[in-house]
């Protein structure tokens, strides 16, 4: 059963009660996979391997949204809170499924890194305890995930230059 979360702005990124920040280099510029996030939401399932189903929405206050699914069935509603071409991409999550989850932004920061980008990705969230411990335990797990799918989509985005 979906629950509604705590709005929350761009500064919960940094405010938050818990904060997951990975970050890994791409070699496609920061346009490049800026387009791949921000752009062609549809096609994440492609390269981030958790997600089953990236879709575009009208978030909760008549801007920009998402519905994205997870494996194991987790689902989200989000609001997307920033497209700031080539740097940044950022969405909270208005209502889940996920026990415990009170507040959750999503922060994606691209810098130019030579030819390539520097992908950063944080995971601000809160919840009850129980949740907060668990997230915790799952840090490496998630990096394992963002550097799998940041990998995923270099490749990605290589073979379409190509």
């Amino acid at each position: 059963m979906a629950r509604r979360l705590r709005p929350v702005g761009l500064e919960f990124a940094e405010s938050a009660p818990l904060r997951l920040v990975f970050a890994r280099e791409v070699s496609a510029p920061p346009e490049t996979v800026y387009r791949a996030l921000a752009e062609d939401t549809a096609n994440w399932p492609e390269w981030f391997t958790a997600v089953t189903l990236c879709r575009p929405t009208e978030g909760a206050d008549g801007g920009k949204g998402r519905e994205v699914r997870l494996k194991g069935g987790t689902r989200f509603w989000e609001t997307v809170v920033a497209t700031d071409v080539a740097e940044r991409y950022a969405y909270r999550v208005d209502e889940s499924n996920a026990p415990g989850l009170r507040a959750l932004l999503e922060e994606w920061r691209l810098t130019p890194a030579g030819t390539g980008t520097r992908v950063q990705w944080t995971f601000a969230a809160d919840g009850a305890a129980p949740f907060r411990f668990t997230l915790k335990l799952a840090r490496a797990g998630m990096g394992r995930a963002f550097r799998d799918a940041v990998t995923n989509l270099d490749r990605r985005l290589a073979a379409a230059n190509a």
